[in-house]
């Protein structure tokens, strides 16, 4: 007995209802697969710091690496060495069951096997496209929620380095490493010391090795890097950099670290999430997240003033002291890893204080909640991002 065409059009509209209904749960279930395997490869992380800090007694250097003998701005880009712009992840490699790439990077490289050196040990500056090491996307740096891929980047990030509260001096670091110097090439002074030590609040200080015993806060109540999502070239606001701001002489510091929202004047009110039309994007090549190699702040640097999800914000320069926030593809918020190991997801709704108090800095004054020292002006999630500013983080978050 076959079916009149009535009841195969009922049957049809059945299972149309039915798959209607079940592919959002089969979606969900494969974000929360991702979500979950996101959230380990932020464990793997976690355990290679340890395991790295086990062998060293010291934390990979966040602006390490090789420099020229003779001094040089660290935004130069040379074959001759990597000028001091090396993320901590490099350092992280042998750690994270990447012993053969590392083998590249720490060895002489002779690219197109001529016989003659291409590339010194520790290699180039990271934004070497014909550096093989830099352009390789390696699995546990990468969250299978973020499905960028390819060029203008090179190899990608998905989780980033906490430098804290605040983005003073954040590209230039505790050396001096200017090329108009007196003294000499990538040593320490005491205005770099100064400037660096007041503003570089987090677990990691660029161009400064930094130990666990430096965390007077708690392993369990600093994070140790953050989340990010990388950039695939649509103007959202996580990931792409607007315009932000000048250089002020008074006080040596960017318009950002007076004011931290600067850049929410240049979101879409229609589509928050994203810049508006009109609003200038600096820096192609720059997306967030994009190299995984670089020290650059909108490579691989979190802080913790902005809340999760919310924009990033160039300081004026494409890669100086801009503020990164965590970000990622997962809803309603993003993973941090705690300096003891411990994965947490952090929702947007973090208490994160006075949105609009200046950051803490060298020329921070009571007055104005931001003398070195102070407790965070971002609440519970700028105390999370200090390593030693004695703040009681009290209850679950």
């Amino acid at each position: 007995m076959g079916f009149t065409l009535v009841e195969l059009l009922v049957v049809i509209a059945i299972i149309g209802v039915l798959v209607g209904l079940l592919l959002p749960a089969v979606q969900a279930a494969r974000e929360a697969a991702r979500r979950m395997s996101c959230s380990n490869n932020f464990k793997q992380l976690g355990l290679a710091l340890h395991n790295y800090h086990s062998a060293y007694n010291k934390l990979p250097m966040h602006g390490g690496g090789t420099h020229p003998t003779v001094a040089t701005h660290p935004w130069v880009n040379t074959t001759t060495g990597n000028n001091m712009r090396l993320s901590m992840l490099v350092g992280l490699m042998p750690f994270v069951e990447q012993q053969g790439l590392w083998e590249l990077i720490a060895n002489p490289n002779d690219s197109d096997s001529d016989g003659t050196i291409d590339f010194p040990a520790m290699g180039p500056t990271p934004e070497n496209i014909d550096y093989v090491p830099w352009a390789t996307d390696i699995p546990t740096l990468r969250c299978p929620s973020d499905p960028g891929k390819g060029l203008p980047s090179l190899g990608r990030t998905n989780y980033a380095a906490n430098l804290g509260d605040s983005t003073d001096y954040m590209r230039d670091g505790f050396v001096y490493v200017r090329n108009d110097s007196p003294v000499l090439p990538y040593a320490a002074t005491s205005a770099t010391s100064q400037r660096t030590n007041a503003a570089h609040r987090g677990m990691f200080v660029v161009h400064k090795l930094t130990q666990f015993r430096d965390v007077l806060d708690g392993l369990s109540n600093t994070i140790a890097m953050g989340e990010l999502t990388t950039d695939l070239g649509d103007k959202d606001a996580r990931t792409s950099l607007t315009a932000g701001g000048t250089y002020s002489t008074n006080n040596n510091h960017w318009t950002i670290v007076v004011t931290p929202n600067w850049c929410e004047q240049h979101l879409d009110p229609e589509r928050p999430q994203f810049w508006r039309p009109e609003a200038p994007v600096v820096g192609a090549t720059s997306g967030r997240g994009y190299r995984w190699a670089s020290f650059n702040p909108t490579f691989t640097m979190v802080h913790t003033v902005r809340p999760p999800n919310s924009e990033i914000c160039s300081a004026g320069a494409v890669n100086r002291n801009n503020l990164m926030s965590v970000s990622s593809r997962h809803q309603g918020g993003a993973h941090i890893l705690m300096g003891d190991g411990a994965v947490k997801f952090i929702t947007d709704s973090i208490e994160a204080g006075n949105q609009t108090n200046r950051m803490v800095y060298q020329w921070g004054t009571a007055a104005f909640n931001n003398a070195p020292g102070s407790e965070s002006p971002y609440g519970l999630w700028g105390a999370l991002g200090t390593r030693a500013s004695r703040e009681v983080i009290d209850g679950e978050f």
